[in-house]
């Protein structure tokens, strides 16, 4: 007896660990194991929820062999939360930390060539020829805790003569469709070409200043995306290839869906380790969190949360 309640200490500390920092095939393959389920009840059990998925599939997905992606796919993640008894947001949590997330997505589709495809498309260079001075961005989490859309208010500064335009570059979240998503311009610019890969969920679009400025020139101008097209969203990532002036980051949150907690993270790089993290007080009255970089450097900086 002893004997048999310490492995399954075991088993539940090895669990918990999992859970805890990943990867999410592990802590799926884990969790199954902890149940003591064959993965032909588990495709079972998913099917009683009217989720269909193939024990081939289910194979891959533990072995990290592939990961799940697909609308129907992430339904099946959160009804393996409530099958295998896991705390609700645990494997999607570790699925869009792991491989999910803003940054690490637009890294793999600028390494596929996707996104310089696209930004050839709309003639624009490798370098776009602006400094940006101060970057202040509002991101909205709608009701069904997805990504609803943001706003962006740029300060930028010419470094050479004829600089007429910026291009904006929008990373949905997994199970997004680019098809549904849209750019408004605000302020001072006015909305131009717009290109989408549905596949890499990217959306890349033209602000037109409607003046060509001038070496040394600053400018100033606001657009929105909407988005509001994928599943729960669980962080928001800002890429800086570059040094450069103030990042402002602003999280809004529904009333009908407020987190439990936020943090502020950093990364050297799109799949580098997490680091900089410290706990961010969400707004009472607001129901936001924001972060302020005086200074960027190259890297990545974004705001996390977990769902209650």
């Amino acid at each position: 007896m002893p004997h048999a309640t310490q492995h399954a200490g075991t088993a539940v500390a090895e669990l918990d660990s999992a859970l805890r920092g990943g990867p999410f095939h592990l802590a799926l393959r884990t969790a199954i194991a902890a149940r003591g389920l064959p993965l032909q009840r588990v495709q079972h059990h998913l099917s009683r929820y009217g989720v269909k998925v193939g024990v081939t599939s289910l194979s891959y997905w533990q072995q990290g062999a592939r990961r799940p992606q697909r609308p129907e796919s992430l339904r099946a993640v959160r009804a393996l939360e409530e099958i295998l008894q896991l705390p609700t947001e645990s494997l999607i949590r570790l699925l869009t930390e792991s491989d999910g997330h803003a940054a690490a997505r637009r890294a793999e589709a600028r390494a596929s060539g996707v996104l310089d495809r696209l930004l050839a498309e709309l003639d624009q260079p490798p370098d776009g020829g602006l400094d940006t001075l101060g970057h202040h961005e509002q991101v909205r989490i709608g009701p069904r805790r997805e990504l609803s859309g943001r706003e962006e208010h740029h300060i930028v500064r010419a470094r050479r003569d004829g600089v007429d335009r910026f291009v904006a570059v929008h990373q949905g979240d997994p199970g997004c469709a680019p098809e549904r998503m849209s750019v408004h311009a605000l302020e001072n610019c006015r909305a131009g070409r717009v290109r989408r890969h549905h596949d890499k969920g990217v959306l890349v679009a033209e602000l037109l200043f409607d003046t060509r400025l001038r070496t040394g020139d600053t400018f100033l101008f606001r657009y929105a995306v909407q988005d509001g097209t994928a599943e729960s969203s669980h962080e928001y990532v800002r890429l800086f290839d570059t040094a450069g002036g103030q990042y402002a980051l602003q999280v809004g949150f529904d009333p009908a869906a407020l987190p439990a907690h936020c943090h502020r993270f950093t990364r050297p790089s799109p799949t580098g380790p997490r680091g900089g993290r410290y706990d961010l007080p969400l707004s009472d009255r607001h129901h936001s969190v924001h972060l302020v970089e005086p200074r960027v450097r190259p890297g990545v900086v974004g705001i996390g949360w977990d769902w209650a």
